[in-house]
């Protein structure tokens, strides 16, 4: 019984140990936070304890602190023009009214070329 007592902090190091290598590859790679997740099973290998710790503080995101569509929760940018996928968005419709303008252009000159053609007297 005494030597159990004796080895039980190593029992449970190695334990926490071996959860936590199992949490880290199992982990969805979008949930990892600061470091890939090769560094963090190094980290936790060299430093058993305070890697563990450092790995469920620090390295994974929490269920919490995701929204209920799975998606990461994201911090809106301030101003609009901060935000890429708004400037992206612009940048589309820009593209896309000056699609439009020039095929109405193409279209209006095709209906006067075609009221020309009409207006001509057929021999």
């Amino acid at each position: 019984m005494i030597t159990l007592v004796r080895y039980l902090p190593f029992l449970v190091a190695a334990a926490v140990l071996i959860y936590t290598v199992v949490d880290i590859a199992l982990i969805e790679p979008s949930r990892v936070k600061g470091l890939p997740k090769v560094v963090w099973v190094l980290i936790v290998l060299v430093l058993p304890v305070i890697g563990a710790v450092l790995w469920f503080l620090l390295g994974r995101e929490r269920l919490a602190d995701r929204r209920p569509g799975g998606s990461a929760v994201r911090r809106a940018p301030r101003a609009p023009d901060d935000d890429p996928d708004f400037l992206r968005k612009l940048g589309r419709e820009s593209e896309q009214d000056e699609r439009i303008r020039n095929l109405e252009e193409r279209l209006r000159q095709t209906e006067i070329d075609g009221q020309i053609d009409d207006d001509k007297p057929k021999e």
